[in-house]
């Protein structure tokens, strides 16, 4: 009996050949698959399991190189560490790192691509993989895994043509051991591929009658992907009537696609209250509102979430510019609306041309803080 092949499309089909997503698993590719870790920080064929110094050269004194010499690095305070620049054309496939939660909100993922100055993706690392209050919680979608306990796996797919460069940047005071892989493939970037990009912001408190602003300033031709909220109500009752909205190609006052409500947005419905009285959280691949912090009745006195929306099935896509917003709405007295005044971080994800926009600029450490 033959099985058909069925090609995925999105996230898992753009390169046939490379055995990405389980329709293109069994087809053979000429693509070279690597590996940079910092026991082989350069990638290279053949040059794995070599270190003589590293994190682990005192435990592995007895056995010598090949035993676990360099698993780690340390990042000392105030510096940055490449973790990984590889000559393209290419493809990262899987990124895989982990250090303690104190350092989520002030170590800062960045990702160049062809050369570029200016990063395509630049936020606090926490965030990037849908950890952003420094708290760990497991994440089981399709394109940000976290495991036990703290584990972060990126599956994002990062073509670039002529080379890529990953940076760790340490803005605390203290210095951070980091462990990382990075895989990826040297082969054929189609003509059609877009460059992946990221982008973190906040606002604490959002001012009054405001609307968060998730991404603006995005020119070129691409498509939105994914959406990730670290949101502390600052009131009591329900607070997620608010409605996202994507302003494409030219909108100006009013938005294309306007949502119907946050939990509805994140693949919820009924302020995700189940059983009655209490939030239900869930991680799937697509969507989730998978933490819940609750306040402890001493010092941790707001309660948080973490939510992800991943638009891989229903990319939204622009040819000239985007937009995207979310309201904080709660209630108040005789069935009106209450706009909120709430600690919003947001990561959006996106694909596009280059080259892109700059990012706007991160704040300084005290507006990084977890309050």
């Amino acid at each position: 009996m033959r099985f058909p092949i069925i090609r995925l499309k999105g996230l898992s089909g753009l390169f046939n050949g490379l055995g990405m997503g389980l329709g293109n698993l069994s087809l053979l590719s000429r693509a070279k698959t690597r590996s940079i870790s910092a026991e082989n920080p350069t990638g290279e064929k053949g040059k794995g399991a070599m270190a003589t110094e590293g994190t682990g050269a005192g435990c592995a004194r007895d056995l010598g190189v090949g035993w676990k010499v360099s698993p780690s690095v340390v990042v000392k305070a105030g510096t940055v560490h490449t973790m990984g620049a590889i000559e393209g054309p290419g493809v990262i496939q899987h990124i895989w790192l982990t250090c303690a939660p104190t350092a989520w909100r002030y170590m800062i993922f960045r990702l160049y691509w062809d050369g570029e100055d200016q990063p395509s993706v630049e936020v606090p690392v926490g965030d990037f993989f849908a950890n952003g209050w420094g708290e760990r919680i497991n994440v089981n979608s399709l394109p940000i895994v976290v495991g036990p306990a703290g584990g972060f796996n990126s599956y994002w797919e990062m073509p670039f043509r002529q080379s890529a460069r990953i940076t760790m940047e340490n803005i605390s005071g203290a210095d951070v051991t980091l462990y990382y892989q990075i895989d990826y493939s040297l082969t054929d970037v189609p003509d059609e591929a877009a460059y992946f990009h990221a982008e973190w912001r906040r606002v604490n408190p959002l001012p009054y009658k405001e609307v968060h602003t998730i991404v603006d300033g995005v020119k070129g031709h691409g498509h939105y992907v994914g959406t990730y909220l670290a949101w502390q109500v600052n009131s009591n009752r329900w607070w997620g009537e608010g409605e996202i909205k994507f302003y494409l190609d030219g909108d100006g006052e009013y938005p294309t696609i306007c949502g119907t409500g946050t939990e509805d947005y994140f693949g919820g419905a009924w302020n995700w209250e189940h059983p009655k009285g209490e939030y239900c959280t869930y991680s799937t691949p697509f969507l989730g509102m998978h933490q819940v912090i609750k306040p402890d009745g001493l010092y941790n006195a707001n309660q948080r979430f973490g939510m992800y929306r991943w638009h891989i099935m229903d990319p939204i896509r622009f040819e000239e510019d985007l937009r995207v917003t979310i309201q904080a709405l709660g209630w108040r007295s005789g069935g009106r609306y209450l706009p909120l005044q709430d600690d919003i971080a947001s990561v959006a994800y996106w694909y596009q041309s280059e080259p892109h926009a700059p990012h706007r600029p991160l704040p300084d450490i005290d507006s990084l803080e977890i309050l």
